[in-house]
């Protein structure tokens, strides 16, 4: 694998019609300054605005992967990613003059011929790998799709797809090798779809782009010759329909003899390049879609944010700890007497923060709460657990020391036990809801398994300007 971050050595452009929409289109990649990532730009649109290729972005997944910022889209992203992933581009800009990339041949091939004639420069910064050290899932009962991700030292994937259709039957691929495999084993396979899906997308008015060029259409239900031509006239096709022995329509013959699996292998490299940088693992894949992708994506982009925040202030790795006092200090605006959590210890992102807080005789308030019977105020507590929920609330912004946390409601407020000194408070919280820059978390405290205080606490997340006011 690459170790130093990659780009387009000059800009390169094609053009054609997109596949849903039909409308003409020009596409240019252009080179980009190391970590820049992927992004789509809207040379059309007023102000040419961007849209990062990123899971966060994904607004519809459903006959393909569509980016969006408001009402800016670009629709059927999966195959240009696809090459730029399966290529190891880190950095490139794609300037386009419409709302969908040119379909080429249902495959990433046209993408991947240009950006070979383009050519590659290594950047000076290294590739930001996400290394993947433990198992990560995703498992859908329903479609009974089945994807995981396992730690191995470089990238492979392995995929089966079963549709239960003979010209299809089960397949299974694997992809080891990006440089030696994908150009030309896996770039080239075209998408793949149903008769019936054909007819479906057909009458809904989509697949204007579409024709027996650039997709393998699967035979799955018999059609009279006139249903054929009817469909034909709503394809706009200049070809006539037909059903042979072969399974697939017009006899269409497959690139590979598991062409449909290694295209889903395709689109799945496509949509992982959503997550925002390249992987170290081993991805096992059963029955993906673009919608199965994409929600592994985004789990697995939100492990790549979280393990990035904490490389960010956690500059000393400490086992069985995600951020010391230290690296709260940088994330938190409060100091001595009022920084009142030591450590947090378990992190998942835009849900849940585990903290520390070990209480001490040397604590100030215990000189007055209450001599000679020190108990920790409740309210102390509270500030506690809410200090833990802010950690967990300002994670979920790329610049965290850019932001402060006002409280705005303190809801149910419960307290079960006294806490004294050489207790270890165990602050628990978890994110129930967030709207706008409004959060609601639940929070609870522990010590030694036991339920001390409970509450539910709502903020705001406020811009932090310079000589602000710190407020917990």
């Amino acid at each position: 694998m690459l170790e130093s971050q990659r780009t387009i050595a000059k800009e390169v452009s094609l053009s054609g019609v997109g596949l849903h929409t039909g409308s003409e289109c020009r596409m240019t990649f252009k080179p980009a300054p190391a970590n820049t990532g992927i992004k789509f730009k809207r040379v059309d649109l007023g102000g040419e605005p961007e849209i990062p290729a990123l899971a966060e972005f994904v607004v519809d997944v459903s006959r393909g992967t569509t980016l969006g910022i408001e009402d800016v889209k670009v629709h059927t992203v999966e195959h240009v990613l696809a090459a730029i992933a399966g290529l190891q581009i880190d950095n490139i800009v794609i300037e386009i003059d419409g709302i969908e990339p040119p379909v080429g041949d249902g495959s990433a091939m046209p993408y991947v011929e240009k950006l070979l004639e383009a050519g590659f420069v290594q950047q000076e910064e290294p590739k930001d790998y996400l290394v993947i050290d433990k198992t990560v899932m995703y498992h859908d009962e329903e479609k009974q799709i089945d994807i995981v991700a396992l730690p191995l030292d470089g990238f492979r994937i392995t995929a089966m797809v079963d549709y239960q259709n003979p010209a299809l039957g089960s397949q299974h691929t694997g992809l080891f090798d990006l440089e030696k495999e994908f150009v030309k084993e896996f770039a080239p396979c075209r998408t793949f779809c149903f008769l019936s899906e054909v007819e479906q997308l057909a009458d809904q008015g989509l697949i204007k782009g579409g024709n027996l060029d650039n997709a393998v259409v699967i035979v799955d239900h018999n059609l009279e010759e006139k249903q054929l031509d009817d469909l034909s006239n709503k394809l706009g096709l200049n070809t006539k329909i037909s059903i042979g022995p072969s399974g697939f329509l017009n006899d269409k013959t497959l690139r590979f003899k598991n062409e449909p699996v290694r295209h889903k292998v395709l689109d799945m490299l496509g949509d992982l390049a959503l997550i925002g940088a390249p992987i170290k693992a081993q991805i096992l894949a059963a029955r993906p879609g673009h919608q199965a992708n994409v929600e592994f994506a985004k789990k697995i982009r939100k492990l790549y944010r979280q393990k990035k925040l904490v490389k960010k202030y956690q500059h000393v790795s400490k086992e069985g700890i995600v951020f010391d006092s230290i690296a709260i200090q940088k994330i938190l605006p409060h100091r001595y007497p009022f920084l009142l959590v030591d450590k947090i210890i378990h992190l998942e992102m835009d849900k849940k923060v585990v903290g520390v807080k070990s209480v001490t005789i040397n604590e100030p308030f215990f000189q007055g709460h209450f001599p000679g019977h020190p108990v920790m105020p409740g309210v102390l507590i509270i500030e506690a657990m809410a200090q833990t929920g802010g950690i967990l609330m300002l994670n979920s912004f790329i610049d965290p020391s850019t932001k402060l946390v006002y409280f705005m409601g303190i809801n149910n407020a419960k307290f079960r036990k006294p806490v004294h000194p050489g207790d270890q408070l165990i602050l628990e919280a978890e994110l129930v809801s967030k709207k706008s820059k409004v959060v609601l978390i639940r929070a609870k405290a522990l010590v030694d398994n036991t339920l001390v205080a409970e509450a539910d606490l709502m903020a705001a997340i406020v811009d932090r300007e310079d000589g602000q006011a710190k407020n917990g």
